[in-house]
């Protein structure tokens, strides 16, 4: 307040000395006060005020906008809001006129204040009409705000403190209608731009990815853009929207349906207070809850580490919230806030364990080379029926579920033939479109196992609309784990989904066998067609080693 006549300033000092009850939101001497200030100094005059009535801070400002104080980033104490209200004038209109600037609505909604009220100043320095707003929750029209205008301060109908309690007592009703799983509640936020895939198929996927990390999805937002915004990835306004909405729905986690740089994280942690995660961190997550094995954890913990070190950042609040929860856990893990130093040394120690894994493997497959017993890869989209398929082939009980990423140890059993014949198989990890590179590299030592199989049966479920896309996506990620040239069995699962009739009409364009893997009968053309290749194979083989020897 630089520039101010000693009178001006004392004049602004005594604004800390007066207080409001809790009946008024603003009361008209109080409103007369400011406005004499601001008419005289001919500038904005703001404060904000606690719920006690008591005057926190005194501002500045020009026709343009109010610059506010750090007021911290935290909600106070057990309320909803903010607990504080900016009261400030408005010096055009000469008080027949009062309008909240878009500034002031933003406030609002990004400091959820408790009220926002803009007063009119007349020539004479005497308050004039009076607008206020206030946020308002979950509602059919998705109103973010409510603006109201009264002829002066003294006429604004609302008593406040039962207006506030009573606000916040509706935001939480409304609140916990929208919740109703049990799960984490949490808003998804995707960018739709021209590179995209189908926006309907990939919202449906992160939507499955959110259900297997147990977080209910209470609203979606999506913005299309040419491009994710290099600072936010999305629009800033649209941030903002964002984080009001999350108000509404009380929710304190977005999850983002694309993959986050550093940057755009902390940008978006910075402008809504939230913890965020995004794509990768969501399937990371999934793969930590999931890890039973030592060789699992490990390759998990290895993966986050490598994910989130260049997301380590003093000030970084998204970063700082993911200590636990969704999006933080992990078997073993280490603290994401630990300095790089020990988080490099951590990853070297990790990589090194992982290499004597894969030596422990190798030996366990060159046994099997030797007993010349052929071996069998199961693998494909997550969720495609892998681990189904693998129990009903070999009578087994290996853990199955409807849900993604259920299987992350490779799991290794044996078919018997009746005349002595046999066969490994080995059910995988299950792919995903992009599926995160620092994941693929982590798990790298256990796909080896598909590298010393004589076969894979590529399954897909048929039942899924965009199955193309998925085999597409799975080779796309088996040419880049040198694999692309590995002889495949396509497998068209869930045809008791699709249709009999439809099933085999896809399989037969694909040269697949189709089937179900709840259904015996129809897995055993599958049995054959593997006996048919593998034990062919074996025989050019052993007269191969006749020949030569």
């Amino acid at each position: 307040m630089t520039g101010l006549k000693t009178s001006q300033r004392r004049a602004l000092e005594k604004l800390y000395r007066r207080r409001l009850d809790g009946f008024d939101a603003v009361t008209q001497e109080f409103a007369s006060y400011m406005t004499k200030i601001s008419e005289e100094l001919n500038r904005v005059v703001a404060v904000l005020v606690d719920r006690k009535g008591k005057v926190k801070y005194v501002m500045l400002g020009d026709d343009r906008r109010v610059y506010l104080p750090d007021i911290g980033r935290h909600r106070g104490g057990q309320s909803r809001f903010r607990g504080i209200r900016l009261i400030r004038t408005y010096l055009k209109g000469d008080g027949r006129q009062v309008e909240l600037t878009r500034d002031d609505l933003t406030d609002l909604s990004k400091l959820q204040l408790d009220l926002v009220v803009s007063i009119g100043v007349d020539s004479n320095g005497h308050p004039g009409k009076a607008s206020y707003a206030y946020l308002v929750p979950e509602n059919p029209d998705n109103e973010l705000w409510k603006i109201e205008t009264a002829p002066n301060p003294a006429e604004i109908d609302l008593s406040f403190t039962y207006f506030i309690n009573e606000l916040e007592s509706e935001f939480q009703r409304k609140a916990a209608e929208v919740t109703t799983t049990g799960g984490q509640p949490a808003m998804l936020a995707y960018v739709s731009t021209y590179d995209s895939r189908d926006e309907e198929v990939e919202l449906a996927e992160m939507l499955e990815l959110c259900r297997t990390a147990g977080i209910e999805i209470v609203d979606t937002i999506v913005q299309r853009r040419s491009r994710m915004h290099p600072k936010y990835g999305m629009g800033r306004g649209k941030i903002e929207s964002l984080t009001l909405r999350a108000l509404q729905l009380d929710v304190d986690l977005i999850v983002f349906g694309q993959d986050l740089e550093p940057r755009q994280l902390r940008g978006i942690t910075d402008q809504t207070d939230l913890k965020v995660i995004d794509r990768t961190q969501l399937i990371l997550d999934i793969f930590a809850q999931r890890a039973t094995s030592r060789d699992g954890k490990i390759q998990v913990e290895l993966a986050q580490l490598k994910y989130n070190l260049p997301r380590l950042h003093e000030k970084n609040t998204g970063m700082s919230r993911l200590a636990g929860g969704i999006g933080g856990r992990g078997p073993g893990e280490t603290k994401l806030e630990i300095n790089r130093r020990r988080a490099h040394d951590r990853i070297r120690s990790l990589e090194k364990d992982i290499e004597k894994l894969s030596q422990q493997r190798q030996i366990r497959r060159k046994r099997r080379v030797e007993n010349r017993v052929p071996t069998v890869s199961i693998v494909g989209y997550t969720n495609a029926g892998k681990s189904t398929l693998l129990n009903a082939l070999t009578h087994s009980d290996v853990r199955s579920e409807d849900r993604l990423f259920a299987t992350l140890q490779p799991t290794t059993r044996r078919l018997r033939f009746p005349d002595e014949r046999e066969l490994i198989f080995t059910d995988t990890v299950g792919f995903i479109h992009d599926l995160p590179p620092d994941l693929v590299a982590a798990f790298k030592a256990t796909l080896e196992e598909l590298d010393e199989a004589d076969i894979l049966i590529h399954l897909v479920d048929v039942s899924e609309p965009n199955y193309p896309d998925k085999i597409e996506a799975v080779n796309r990620i088996l040419t880049e784990i040198n694999l692309g040239d590995k002889e495949q069995l396509l497998a068209f699962n869930k045809m008791d989904l699709l249709g009999e009739k439809k099933a085999k009409a896809a399989a037969e364009n694909y040269g697949a066998v189709a089937l179900s893997a709840h259904d015996q009968d129809t897995i055993k053309p599958l049995v054959e067609r593997l006996e048919n290749r593998l034990f062919r194979k074996r025989r050019r083989e052993y007269a191969d080693d006749s020949l030569s020897s």
